[in-house]
């Protein structure tokens, strides 16, 4: 009989992986490419390298170099030539992932547009490239421009979406010879189904109510109805052009966004006890509680922090519109919300380039990872069920006729 292994060799792969450098990654995944890559090559031969076999139909003729760009840096792969026709492992080389291929694009066309080349090759180091092949980046340029254009003007199907985050992301481009801000327009809602989805991105001078306006209609003529409740910041013009477009949907402040301006009322030593006082609001187990622990926190911030108290009852009404709606729903807006982590993974990919060359290159790069991200939801579990999406979409207050009425003085 023969002892079992003593060495839990999957757990010291796994450890040995989790602290490799990157030459030692950058080796393996070599040692795997050219394995597949020469199995395959034998496999169209008929048989392995060196045999001799009646069924062979063609044979190797040594080996062709080729830089591929990963994640783990540039790896120098040794792709298989035959003696008839020509190998070429399509699998390996042209199916990447759709926000690296936009990545390598930008970092290309901001070379082409003569940004520095100082500025160009950081950003290529900062990805491991050393190569950048500019009639490759064209194709794949333009590849990419139709995958993300096919995916912004796809039409909004899967309606009613009844809840709706807007958010804008500043982004830094260059025009006219200087560097000015731009902001990338990006719209989530929840489908029919229950899933999130995004429904749109547009590139805006201006975060005004101009831009907001003509993104709402744009995303109303694709589909988007059956609009209850919008959660955004309260920038200028973006609550009227909701209203415009949008008749009949309630807005709600984003909690997030509004603990920071009211942070910014109170010194920084004080903050971390004021975020903890504000979160006990949207902790509450329903409507008549949430406006008593509201009434009573602006009491205690009246008593330290004037000004704080102030701005956050002039915000009462806005950050508090939740509560028209079902309790069930508070939860999962609050604890899961899809604008804030998805604008830390578009954060992620555009602090790589921090100035692009221009807006298409913008639109490239964040359209392609929300085209991945909106793929990876539309294999997730349901964000919402149904059951909840439908309470929500009666009127909100008779939803809830269950719940004890608010007392008037809180209402005044």
């Amino acid at each position: 009989m023969t002892a079992p292994d003593s060495v839990p060799f999957h757990a010291l792969a796994h450890d040995h992986l989790a602290t490799a450098s990157p030459d030692l990654l950058r080796a393996m995944i070599k040692t795997f490419a050219d394995a597949l890559m020469s199995a395959e090559a034998d496999a169209v031969c008929g048989a392995e390298y060196g045999q001799v076999s009646d069924v062979r139909v063609n044979h190797r003729n040594g080996y062709r170099p080729r830089e591929w760009d990963t994640r783990a840096g540039t790896v120098e792969l040794a792709i298989p030539k035959l003696r008839q026709g020509s190998y070429f492992p399509h699998w390996l080389l042209e199916r990447r992932r759709r926000a690296e291929q936009a990545l390598v694009s930008v970092v290309a066309t901001a070379y082409l547009l003569g940004v520095s080349t100082r500025r160009v090759e950081k950003l290529a180091e900062s990805m491991g490239v050393t190569q950048l092949s500019k009639s490759q980046v064209s194709a794949m340029a333009k590849h990419l421009d139709e995958q993300v254009a096919a995916f912004r003007n796809r039409p909004l199907d899967a309606g009613p979406y009844t809840f709706v985050w807007l958010d804008a992301l500043t982004q830094k481009v260059r025009e006219g010879g200087r560097i000015i801000n731009v902001h990338a327009l990006v719209a989530v809602g929840v489908n029919s189904g229950g899933q999130r989805e995004i429904l749109g991105i547009d590139v805006a001078t201006a975060e005004d109510g101009a831009g907001w306006l003509a993104f709402l209609r744009s995303l109303v003529a694709r589909g988007l109805t059956g609009v209850q409740h919008v959660i955004s910041d309260s920038h200028a013009g973006l609550v009227d052009a909701i209203g415009a477009v949008l008749p009949g949907a309630s807005w709600q402040r984003c909690r997030t966004h509004y603990a920071r301006n009211l942070l910014s009322q109170v010194p920084k030593s004080a903050q971390p006890w004021v975020a903890t006082l504000l979160r006990t609001v949207f902790e509450q187990p329903d409507r008549e509680a949430v406006h008593t622990q509201m009434t009573h926190v602006l009491d205690t911030l009246e008593a330290k922090f004037p000004k704080a108290a102030s701005h956050l009852d002039a915000a009462r009404h806005d950050v508090l519109a939740f509560t028209a709606f079902p309790r069930e729903i508070w939860k999962q807006i609050w604890s899961n919300n899809p604008q804030e982590r998805l604008n830390k993974e578009i954060r992620r990919r555009t602090d790589v380039v921090g100035i692009f060359p221009d807006r298409d290159a913008i639109i490239r790069l964040v359209g392609a990872v929300l085209a991945e991200q909106n793929d990876e939801w539309t294999e997730a579990r349901r964000y919402m069920g149904i059951e909840v999406l439908a309470k929500a979409r009666l009127h909100p207050i008779e939803s809830q006729t269950d719940e004890p009425a608010i007392p008037a003085e809180l209402t005044a």
